[in-house]
């Protein structure tokens, strides 16, 4: 029992350092799309960057990725959602963030 609390409380720090280390962004995907091998339906999600990784969820729904995150010359004046279509399905390839000069470049 005590071993599990342990645990629990290791997770939760974790996690706040997670969310304390990130910044949380909206997003809107117009297409089902899969990231990491997830299927994500078509709607609005946060994704929380932190270093290389991007969590997007939604409700129940979330998927870590690895991305790349890489800086424009200027900032970008809409959230843009980019996919490349694999085997008939269309899957993340980059998001531009909104008045951001950053692009997360997904690792599928």
């Amino acid at each position: 029992m005590m071993k599990m609390a342990k645990l629990v409380v290791c997770l939760g720090s974790v996690a706040m350092a997670w969310a304390s280390a990130s910044k949380s962004y909206d997003v809107t995907l117009n297409n089902p799309a899969q990231v990491s091998g997830t299927e994500l339906k078509a709607g609005t999600y946060s994704v929380v960057l932190a270093g290389d990784k991007a969590m997007i969820h939604s409700g129940k729904v979330s998927v870590e990725a690895s991305v790349s995150v890489q800086e424009g010359d200027k900032k970008f004046a809409s959230t843009v959602v980019r996919y490349s279509i694999v085997d008939g399905k269309y899957r993340i390839r980059e998001i531009e963030l909104s008045g951001t000069k950053t692009m997360l470049v997904f690792n599928n």
